[in-house]
């Protein structure tokens, strides 16, 4: 990558959007990191160090959203990648409330949607660029347990079909990754920042007998964010250890072994 590129990453603050930053940042990127945690999203920024922003952003809110755009083409000079990891995980499955619904799909799904949207101007006017979704195994099977966060990441994976379709006129391909177990926020917690333990439980579930590690997540969005991608768009990447590929979980209770 050249030297000059410029990548926001939503979600910038949490496991998966620190290595996604640190990844594209390798790569030759200036990376400008957003998050509504502040704490860890400018201690990240200050440990990364050259060429990196943080800006504290909520991306349920459109005016956050123009004021991180503004902060990265005024320290940068423009846009050329989106990277939309920035995601809630509150479901309560079929109890979700309404409120519930509207606000998981409203940070998931409508946050997204509305980031691409603003971005994808300035992408144009640097000569077209990419934007990567997340979407997750959980978006193309049931899990137990879960409705709001496998709807919405569902609705990304059709989204990114149809970003591509429509972006493409301006040059700009939109793919997304769907990990598999990663190790990330939710699975740090759930095993008491165990990844033997997460390896243990999940491992039986992926081909490879081991959970994802949120580097390869972050190395196949490099990889689809740079030239080496330039004829993939429209495309779900799946990087999940073999998940999908070996079968559905065989049983309801494997996440909640994780606080055990």
């Amino acid at each position: 990558m050249s030297n000059q590129k410029v990548a926001i990453v939503s979600g910038g603050a949490t496991l998966i959007g620190q290595k996604v930053a640190q990844a594209l940042h390798r790569d030759g990127c200036k990376v400008v990191v957003c998050d509504i945690n502040a704490k860890d999203g400018q201690a990240f920024i200050n440990e990364l160090g050259e060429d990196g922003l943080f800006v504290k952003t909520d991306i349920t809110n459109d005016a956050d959203i123009d004021n991180c755009i503004e902060q990265a083409i005024s320290a940068f000079g423009g846009v050329d990648y989106l990277i939309n990891v920035a995601a809630t995980y509150l479901d309560n499955g079929l109890d979700s409330s309404r409120d519930d619904w509207m606000n998981a799909l409203n940070t998931n799904v409508v946050g997204a949607g509305i980031f691409t949207k603003k971005v994808a101007p300035h992408i144009q006017k640097r000569g077209g660029g990419a934007v990567v979704f997340f979407g997750s195994i959980g978006g193309k099977i049931a899990q137990p347990g879960r409705m709001l966060y496998s709807v919405s990441k569902a609705a990304l994976i059709g989204m990114t079909r149809n970003m591509a379709l429509h972006l493409a006129p301006m040059k700009i391909r939109a793919n997304s990754v769907s990990p598999g177990w990663v190790w990330s926020n939710p699975i740090r917690d759930f095993s008491g920042n165990d990844r033997g333990k997460a390896d243990q439980v999940g491992g039986p579930l992926h081909m490879l007998d081991r959970i994802v590690d949120a580097e390869e997540v972050a190395n196949t969005v490099a990889f689809l964010c740079s030239e080496k991608a330039s004829g993939i768009t429209g495309t779900d990447v799946a990087v999940d250890c073999g998940y999908m590929a070996m079968g559905p979980e065989q049983t309801t209770d494997k996440v909640s072994r994780l606080a055990e």
